[in-house]
């Protein structure tokens, strides 16, 4: 039997609340299969930072392995987690979940307190002009402003370099890793093994771009750091 055509299906579906593309994917060929089972991964990753909770992608193989089917990412709640045949959730589970999603607000919180963090305000005096000009700038990526949800957006002072502008790698930043700010923020804040051990922001300090850019496309790819 001929192994069978490559061939795509689309419609629309709802998962949880959430469109999605209800399509799979048919690869007879092995490099084509690996080709797009590595494009699910890096889409999966990408996706996942920009919405900060988890994605999923199914992967099915007939005993053949002449039929090979991929289906599309997609987004799963942030409270929705496997649970056992009873359909109860763990208790232990659910209270562990429930302490780490506080740690989080609670070092959320710190951040965008730190005295490092200026307001829209603040920040557009600093580069002189206006909050509306800041705030557009952010949305384009090209200022690093993080979402302190009750104190507003927040500006880290330490993203302007020593000619007081902010750093020319931060639109790139931003587009390599799904436009999330947070994920601007962990990547310049966090030491690479990339960049030698350094934090991104030292890198950008030193003049690095290349080598920060370079590590920021690698970390959207998946590679290990």
């Amino acid at each position: 039997m001929a192994a069978p055509k490559r061939s795509n299906h689309s419609g629309t579906a709802s998962h949880a609340g959430v469109a999605a593309l209800s399509f799979t994917t048919k690869l007879p060929a092995q490099a084509d299969f690996k080709k797009v089972l590595l494009e699910r991964y890096q889409e999966a990753i990408a996706r996942s930072r920009k919405i900060g909770h988890r994605v999923s992608f199914r992967v099915e193989v007939d005993p053949a392995g002449d039929a090979q089917t991929i289906t599309p990412v997609e987004e799963q709640p942030i409270d929705t987690f496997p649970v056992d045949d009873t359909g109860k959730p763990d208790a232990e589970l659910e209270a562990a979940l429930a302490g780490a999603r506080a740690r989080g607000r609670k070092r959320v919180a710190e951040i965008v307190a730190g005295e490092d963090m200026l307001s829209a305000d603040a920040f557009a005096k600093l580069l002189g002009t206006s909050r509306v000009t800041v705030n557009a700038r952010r949305q384009s990526g090209q200022v690093l402003g993080i979402d302190g949800a009750k104190r507003g957006f927040r500006f880290p002072v330490w993203q302007l370099d020593k000619d007081g502008r902010p750093f020319g790698a931060l639109p790139a930043l931003h587009a390599m890793l799904g436009n999330s700010a947070w994920a601007v923020y962990r990547f310049l804040v966090s030491r690479h093994g990339a960049l030698d051990g350094r934090a991104g922001l030292r890198a950008l300090q030193q003049g690095d771009d290349a080598a920060v850019l370079a590590a920021a496309e690698g970390m959207a790819r998946g590679d290990f750091d």
